[in-house]
């Protein structure tokens, strides 16, 4: 038994959304829509149907727009020590989401810095939607992904068959519904109203993830749940990876004042950009500690800021 699944204190939410800084009111599918019946079992409904076809248009759109870069582009090294010192705050200081009774809402608050301690044991399951040779090339994928981190941070990431405790969940609309009992049995003390949550995530949530921490230590995670919707094509599933991934690692915040970077809801990059490696060897630099809030951490950060890019450091 894993005690601290038992006894889950904070919880982090982070989620790619819409391109827009304003919340966006009306869903992909107006709220207004009839249900649809659901499906007979295995059968592909027609709302999961809608919803591929959406997300192919979305991200043929995307890309006609010159977005979802996935080289970083001609910007990517545009961030001085300055700039990287002051993202690095914005994103893994601060918080995009609040927890309330009901569920998530999304609010900007101060943070202390959170990451792992310990080992990050990252789990994909499939649900029968995902055909057997997107399970392939999704696994080989994540599993080079993981090695980049694992490289980036100097802590230990691997992608494990069992055993996880960091579980990544690719389903359709249909299979979402019906995630309740999976979650439960990945993360025994993940709060019902949460399981709920992720199980109603609607159309304008591309992908998220949930990441906990024990009693004992607040801001140590000890788990995560991410969802990513089969529904999308290639690249935009690869980018929920990529985001979802990181950001359950601590960075867990987006900004759009962020940039070259994939914790900016403009879809501008697909994938890990060089900033964005930057940020996370600096989260888990071993000179900033679990816990730190950004007046106590704002010195060191500026320091590794420096030392990560010193044709930036003032003389």
């Amino acid at each position: 038994m894993r005690a601290a699944f038992l006894l889950p204190v904070a919880l982090t939410l982070a989620a790619c959304q819409p391109m827009s800084p304003e919340p966006v009111e009306p869903s992909p599918i107006p709220k207004t829509r009839p249900a649809r019946p659901p499906a007979p079992s295995g059968a592909v409904s027609a709302e999961s149907r809608d919803a591929r076809a959406f997300y192919a248009n979305l991200q043929g759109r995307l890309l006609s727009q010159g977005l979802l870069k996935r080289d970083g582009g001609p910007d990517a090294e545009t961030f001085d020590a300055a700039q990287l010192a002051r993202n690095f705050e914005r994103i893994a200081l601060f918080s995009e989401y609040a927890e309330t009774e009901t569920g998530f809402v999304p609010r900007q608050s101060r943070a202390q810095l959170r990451r792992w301690e310990g080992p990050v044991r990252v789990e994909l399951h499939f649900g029968p939607s995902v055909p057997e040779a997107t399970r392939r090339t999704d696994r080989v994928r994540v599993q080079s992904y993981l090695e980049r981190l694992a490289r980036l941070t100097d802590h230990p990431i691997d992608l494990v068959e069992t055993g996880g405790n960091f579980h990544v969940f690719v389903a359709s609309v249909d299979e979402q519904r019906a995630l309740g009992p999976a979650i439960a049995a990945a993360e025994p003390g993940l709060a019902r109203t949460t399981i709920r949550e992720i199980a109603r995530l609607d159309w304008t949530t591309y992908c998220a993830v949930y990441a906990s921490s024990a009693s004992e230590r607040p801001n140590a995670y000890v788990s995560a749940i991410a969802f990513v919707r089969s529904e999308h094509p290639d690249l935009f599933r690869q980018s929920c990876y990529h985001e979802e991934i990181a950001q359950g690692l601590g960075l867990a915040n987006d900004s759009f004042d962020v940039n070259p970077s994939i914790f900016n809801d403009d879809e501008e990059y697909a994938l890990l950009t060089r900033q964005d490696e930057l940020l996370l060897r600096m989260l888990y630099d071993p000179r900033l500690e679990v816990g730190m809030a950004a007046e106590e951490a704002r010195p060191l950060i500026r320091r590794i800021a420096a030392e990560l890019r010193p044709e930036d450091a003032p003389v």
